[in-house]
């Protein structure tokens, strides 16, 4: 949908693909041509390289835009989009080669004199290999995969004792997301920012840097509720991590839309983490504050013309923050919950903008990434931003299936969150917090409303049972009469 947008715009003729179960989902009705491609399993259809490339042939098109998951950061399908004639909207696979693997990342970067977690020289290759190197960085580490992101294949280890179990998990995790079980040792740093910098190379092989964001806000490494800027930086700091993250893309000749992501520190040091060699999800914020359409300059570098923007020319304005609304139960262990949609609701008004892949009548299916839409808001300052934020949320409804919405306001009006004093364990932390007993009067009101909903549904039950008997009138609930009464 996002993608088709900035097309539409532009003139530019879109071509959508489909799996079975995504047949009268909006990006199909978005696009001006749609092409259905497999059953619904990912491997079955949007992880297959030769299908995506035999529509591309069909439907003539000249390039092929990967979106953000799935193959958006698969080298080999680069490789395929190009020796098909066709142009990747996106960066060189050899860039993308040398920093998919965060191992190699990481040596990348120490030559290029950018600041990293301290952690193992290289993949550690068995039990014994982790031990020794969590031993030699000093415990709490992480293992983290070597291939892939999003907080899978990852797991923090406090002591030796814990380290065995982890490690196994971590491989196996890895090994099942990425199909690569090398796992690699970290340093974990105590209480730290995520905070990660929009980056976008041109041909010449010259990056510019556009802000930051502040991802902090986390639930099991997945990013929850993003803004920009991050009330930690000053123009100083922040202006030196965008010249590092520039030196970081330069380094591998990356061109397009990338993000470099760190870990910043209580003492404002800040450790390169990792590249995502794609357009982030969370890319609406910072086209909020700085007024411009990151899809269009990337078609616009594909093409072969100069990046749209000079570094002199980037200004930031406002604040803005980004909400993810899953389809999820969190009072259910925040269990994905696909199903029929049977309405939708999406907030509105000044400052407002929904990115949604979702409509009423679609069914959510339970093959991919529960995320069905991102609320972003932008405002002159951080407190309307934030209010707006759970304005627009508290807006945005979807009947047939459970979503996070209600949650993510809670974390809105966390008192760290409002305070900007937050880090990536924040999220975990509110969760472990014992809940406050509901009040008396809240639970009555509960009770009745439970006995209502009783009530009716026991109603249609009776109205259709007599139906089916041949009875006919209206039911009647009895009532009670009193003893001897008349």
């Amino acid at each position: 949908m996002r993608v088709a947008r900035t097309l539409r715009e532009m003139g530019i003729t879109s071509v959508a693909v489909y799996s079975d179960v995504d047949r009268i989902a909006p990006h199909v009705r978005a696009a001006d041509m749609a092409y259905a491609i497999g059953a619904g399993p990912a491997t079955e259809s949007y992880l297959r390289m030769d299908a995506r490339i035999d529509v591309a042939k069909k439907a003539k098109v000249d390039a092929i835009h990967p979106g953000y998951g799935f193959l958006s950061e698969n080298a080999a399908f680069v490789d395929a989009v190009e020796e098909a004639g066709l142009t990747f909207i996106g960066p060189p696979a050899q860039a993308m080669r040398r920093m998919g693997v965060k191992t190699q990342a990481r040596e990348l970067m120490r030559k290029a004199g950018v600041p990293t977690v301290p952690g193992s020289d290289g993949p550690v290759a068995s039990e014994a290999e982790a031990r020794k190197a969590a031993e030699k960085l000093g415990y709490p580490v992480f293992i983290k995969a070597a291939a892939g992101g999003g907080g899978k294949g990852m797991r923090i280890v406090g002591s030796g004792k814990d380290l065995a179990g982890a490690y196994r998990a971590a491989c196996s995790e890895a090994q099942n997301a990425f199909g690569d079980a090398t796992v690699y040792l970290e340093k974990a740093l105590i209480n730290p920012r995520h905070v990660e910098l929009q980056i976008f190379g041109g041909p010449d092989g010259k990056s510019i840097w556009l802000g930051e964001r502040e991802c902090s806000m986390q639930r099991r490494h997945q990013k929850i509720i993003e803004e920009t800027p991050c009330v930690a930086l000053d123009d100083s700091l922040r202006a030196k991590m965008g010249e590092v993250a520039c030196r970081a893309a330069d380094a591998v000749d990356y061109v397009g839309a990338g993000t470099i992501e760190f870990l910043l520190g209580e003492d404002h040091n800040f450790y390169f983490l990792e590249m995502n060699t794609r357009l982030q999800v969370e890319h609406p914020v910072t086209e909020l504050v700085c007024g411009i359409d990151l899809v269009e300059g990337q078609i616009l570098v594909a093409q072969g013309d100069p990046l749209p923007w000079r570094q002199e020319s980037i200004v930031r304005k406002g604040h803005a923050m980004e909400a993810r609304v899953y389809a999820e139960d969190p009072g259910r262990n925040f269990m994905p919950c696909p199903g029929h949609v049977v309405d939708l609701v999406l907030p509105h008004g000044p400052g407002v903008r929904v990115d949604c892949g979702v409509a009423g009548g679609f069914e959510v299916p339970r093959y991919y990434d529960p995320m069905i839409a991102k609320v972003a808001v932008w405002a002159e300052d951080r407190e309307h931003a934030r209010r707006r934020l759970n304005r627009a949320l508290t807006e945005t409804a979807v009947k047939g299936i459970t979503t996070n919405s209600a949650f993510l306001r809670q974390l809105l009006d966390l008192p760290a969150f409002a305070k900007g004093d937050y880090h990536t364990g924040s999220v975990e932390a509110a969760l472990a917090m014992p809940k406050e007993p509901l009040a008396q009067d809240v639970r009555d009101v509960a009770i009745a409303a439970a006995v209502l909903n009783a009530y009716r549904r026991d109603s249609r039950t009776s109205r259709q049972a007599r139906g089916e008997s041949g009875h006919s009138g209206h039911w009647r609930p009895w009532r009670w009469r009193a003893a001897g009464g008349g």
